[in-house]
């Protein structure tokens, strides 16, 4: 049985870090309500943005234009976005793991895949199981603004035209509430056409572009890109905040079952070294007389 000293500095030692795990899980509510509202209003025109630009594609018919073909020997580039910081629960092993045992990755060669790491935590993981890290950018996780996924998408598409890489996805966590984030993985380029589209049930109409079409699919498909982009960072950054709230939320509440149980043990060996006490001061007295 461990002595009432050491039973007093353990019970001391989580007492301090149920405090920082208390100032924590209140930091992390505050940047959650904040990340939270930016996700909201971002997701929509996410969501809008990935369903027009495929709809439309799928209206363009024999077109011929380098973002609607790929040229590349069949290398694939990732963006996953993780954190720079532990302590989140499972989000970071999660999308770790979405990129190692998904049905989606199950054939892929890690030697054919190219990731473009937003967050460490990815790409420690990531590089650990064998996937050659082409570039990392652990600031765009901090305050992402849209310039960063701009920069990020325009490093990906100058290497889609030239046809080293012939795909493009994105590995993220999506925010549905406070307790639910799913790591989800999306192919940006070549665009998926929606299932209703894919064989041209869905289209009534070819897509007619004013100006031509190089030009107008020069705009659009960056900002599309970009924009999905963008809207995965919004939603990486809800889902790490969500997650590392329950994680503080459960270890203060770990800390305080610890703290009543060391509590208790305390007080039996307080009571058992008082009973010893007594019972050595009788027998010294009944020896004496």
């Amino acid at each position: 049985m461990a002595s009432m000293r050491d039973i007093k500095r353990r019970k001391v030692s989580i007492q301090s870090t149920q405090q920082i795990t208390k100032a924590m899980k209140l930091v992390s509510t505050v940047r959650l309500q904040r990340a939270k509202a930016k996700a909201e209003r971002s997701r929509a025109y996410f969501k809008c943005m990935q369903k027009t630009v495929a709809s439309m594609l799928s209206r363009t018919g024999n077109v011929n234009h380098p973002y609607l073909s790929s040229k590349g020997d069949g290398r694939k580039a990732v963006v996953v976005i993780s954190s720079n910081r532990g302590l989140a629960g499972g989000f970071n092993s999660n999308v770790v793991r979405l990129m190692i045992k998904n049905d989606q990755t199950a054939d892929w060669d890690p030697a054919s895949v190219d990731i473009y790491a937003i967050g460490n935590k990815a790409k420690d993981g990531l590089a650990r199981a064998g996937f050659g890290i082409a570039d990392s950018d652990p600031d765009a996780i901090d305050e992402p603004v849209y310039d960063d996924a701009k920069r990020i998408s325009d490093k990906l598409l100058e290497k889609f035209r030239a046809g080293e890489i012939s795909e493009i996805y994105v590995a993220y966590t999506e925010f549905k509430n406070t307790v639910t984030h799913i790591p989800t993985l999306i192919r940006v380029l070549p665009v998926e056409l929606p299932e209703d589209e894919a064989d041209g049930a869905g289209v009534s109409a070819p897509m007619n572009f004013e100006p031509a079409e190089d030009e107008s699919l020069d705009l659009i498909v960056p900002k599309y890109v970009a924009s999905m982009i963008y809207g995965a960072l919004m939603q990486s950054i809800a889902s790490e905040n969500g997650a590392r709230m329950q994680a503080m939320d459960s270890a203060t509440s770990n800390a305080e079952d610890m703290i009543q149980s060391l509590a208790l043990q305390y007080n039996r060996a307080r009571q058992s070294s008082i009973t010893q006490e007594l019972t050595e001061i009788i027998a010294g007295a009944e020896a004496i007389s």
